[in-house]
């Protein structure tokens, strides 16, 4: 599993890897002014590739001397520990984390280091039966406090957004927010679904990722759209 998602090290030359730091890149562009510490990617619909992009960001982010968690808080079908060959615990995980957190709580119980330098991962644990209410919880908000002190950088795997408000509770939560979207997958209503959603919530599109783009002589490789594509003038 972890040998077909982690391209970025598999394949460090590859398109598909230089995309990725184009999108390193492209996000430290846009955010020059600001004091970058949460980085949300959520998608459309299931099937985007969402859990392959933000492990792979992750990656670029570490490789550039950042100490990263990732944090999967894709709480219903998450699968970052299964690309980074984590023991998914049920008693440990992000949603134990939250529902046990104090400030003296020893987090090395749920967070485990990975194979990949500089990064930690923090898996789902256990589907709670209230995802929502778990991650706008005020100890929610209490750990990422906490977590931003501890990393150079937080990466967090959400749930696809259509038909689910977690990833916008923690959107509120993130300084960069990112859709990853899939070509010839997600319809452009869906697009403009999400953009809806967020304008509703009065949260702002970082920016949108292209995944599986076709080029030829190549498989697969993402795009990164600046916030431009859904900028404030666009009010369509």
């Amino acid at each position: 599993m972890r040998k077909n998602d982690l391209i970025i090290t598999r394949n460090p030359k590859s398109l598909f890897a230089e995309s990725i730091r184009s999108i390193r890149t492209n996000l430290a562009f846009t955010s020059l002014d600001k004091d970058v510490k949460i980085i949300m990617n959520t998608s459309p619909e299931a099937g985007d590739g969402k859990s392959f992009i933000t492990a792979n960001l992750a990656v670029a982010y570490a490789q550039e001397g950042k100490k990263v968690l990732l944090i999967d808080a894709d709480l219903r079908r998450g699968r970052q520990h299964e690309i980074f060959e984590i023991m998914n615990v049920t008693s440990g995980g992000y949603s134990n984390l939250v529902l046990n957190y104090k400030e003296n709580i020893t987090l090395s119980k749920y967070i485990f280091p990975t194979k990949d330098k500089n990064i930690d991962l923090l898996p789902t644990g256990p589907m709670p039966p209230n995802p929502v209410e778990l991650l706008g919880s005020e100890n929610n908000k209490k750990l990422l406090e906490r977590l931003k002190k501890k990393y150079d950088l937080i990466i967090m795997d959400c749930a696809p957004i259509i038909g689910l408000s977690d990833s916008l509770i923690l959107a509120k939560l993130a300084d960069i927010n990112l859709i990853t979207i899939s070509v010839k997958k997600t319809r452009m209503e869906n697009l403009e679904r999400v953009k809806k959603l967020f304008d509703q919530s009065g949260i702002k599109i970082s920016g949108v990722i292209m995944n599986k783009a076709q080029m030829t002589g190549n498989g697969y490789y993402s795009y990164y759209y600046s916030n431009s594509y859904y900028g404030d003038n666009d009010k369509k």
